[in-house]
């Protein structure tokens, strides 16, 4: 039995004993609804509206396309925002208008530097199982979005504080919640904006050109010029023709075969000496140096400059060089070898090759600047 007295010290025990005196928290003291996103996650898929011939683009399972996830996709990749001083976006080197490339030799930073490499261009690219950038570096789409935000040469930022500046904005919590299911903004994360960005480029698909119109959907018929480009263009390994043929590695739908080649742009000494190795800082494979991704000619007319350098302005200097036939590089593609085209042929080919620009394409809203009315 207690003694008055040991009740007495229980009892002054008891009542000095408060919440905030405990060594144990109450877990309640420590919560917060701060971060709660409001809003229904209640997600539609994104449908393709492609033609038969025209396949479905690789789509991975850890990021299925949805309507919003799309559209928030598309907000990201325009708002100036990610960049570290909020001047640039991923669209200031990928403009719509010019099948999103950006019409320079090299794209400049926000701090004035100028890259390396030419931008390439967007179109498709959700079809590319081979390695995005010019050297392949990247896996996929998602991978590729998270390199330009870092980049000194490019938006010169941190992960870190796109996260928070991303959490803190206004709206973008709320559009993540509607494409992802987050609860919280702290479930906002890296891994989240660049599966975004990569849904919104996957829908970059052009199919709709004065070619696949006449090719694949029948209607309409090619002038003499642009049928004698095709010809050239298609030629076969069985035809008696001096020209290879530029379909090799240009070949339907897509006109790239998304593979790395050396198409014969240097002279060097040896597979050591290329100015940019391409490929080969990526494999450490000597015989890959001086290896760059087949580009698609879908709406070439538009990117120019061309090749990784951007060394050439025009498409009639492309076609020069193709039928100078390279330098005899030991690991350049085979098909590199000299020809001659009369100048009716080059303007024929030039003319094929202007078949592939899709205005629907560059013009369509879905894939424009939501932030200009």
């Amino acid at each position: 039995m207690f003694s008055s007295s040991m009740l007495a010290i229980l009892l002054v025990l008891g009542q000095g004993c408060t919440k905030d005196s405990m060594s144990t928290p109450d877990p309640c003291t420590d919560c917060t609804d701060s971060d709660l996103i409001e809003g229904v996650y209640a997600p539609v898929d994104y449908v393709f509206d492609l033609p038969d011939w025209m396949p479905q683009p690789i789509i991975p399972e850890d990021n299925p396309m949805t309507v919003a996830g799309v559209e928030l996709g598309r907000k990201l990749f325009y708002d100036p925002i990610l960049s570290a001083d909020s001047t640039q976006s991923c669209a200031s080197c990928h403009r719509q208008e010019l099948a999103f490339t950006d019409g320079r030799v090299f794209s400049v930073g926000i701090r004035g530097l100028e890259g390396r490499r030419n931008a390439m261009s967007l179109v498709n690219m959700g079809y590319n199982a081979r390695g995005l950038f010019w050297d392949g570096r990247s896996k996929t789409l998602e991978d590729q979005a998270l390199v330009p935000i870092e980049d000194h040469l490019e938006m010169d930022n941190t992960w870190e504080n796109v996260e928070q500046t991303l959490r803190a904005h206004p709206e973008y919590p709320q559009q993540f919640r509607a494409a992802f299911g987050i609860e919280r903004s702290t479930e906002l994360d890296r891994d989240l904006v660049v599966k975004a960005m990569a849904q919104f480029e996957r829908t970059l698909i052009s199919y709709q050109s004065r070619y696949d119109d006449i090719v694949w959907e029948r209607n309409g018929f090619p002038t003499d010029s642009e049928q004698r480009g095709l010809e050239l263009f298609f030629i076969e390994d069985n035809q008696s023709v001096e020209h290879p043929g530029c379909s090799h590695c240009h070949f339907n739908p897509h006109f790239t075969d998304h593979s790395f080649k050396n198409n014969g742009l240097d002279s060097v000494a040896t597979l050591a000496d290329f100015p940019d190795r391409g490929r080969g800082e990526v494999t450490n494979s000597i015989y890959d140096n001086g290896k760059f991704r087949v580009p698609s000619l879908r709406n070439v007319a538009l990117t120019a400059p061309y090749m990784h350098d951007g060394r050439f302005a025009t498409l009639e200097e492309v076609v020069e060089h193709y039928g100078s036939g390279g330098h005899g590089i030991i690991n350049e593609d085979p098909n590199i070898r000299p020809f001659t085209l009369t100048e009716r042929d080059k303007q024929d080919l030039i003319s094929f090759l202007h078949m592939l620009t899709d205005t629907t394409f560059t013009q369509k809203e879905a894939f424009s600047n939501p932030f200009v009315e």
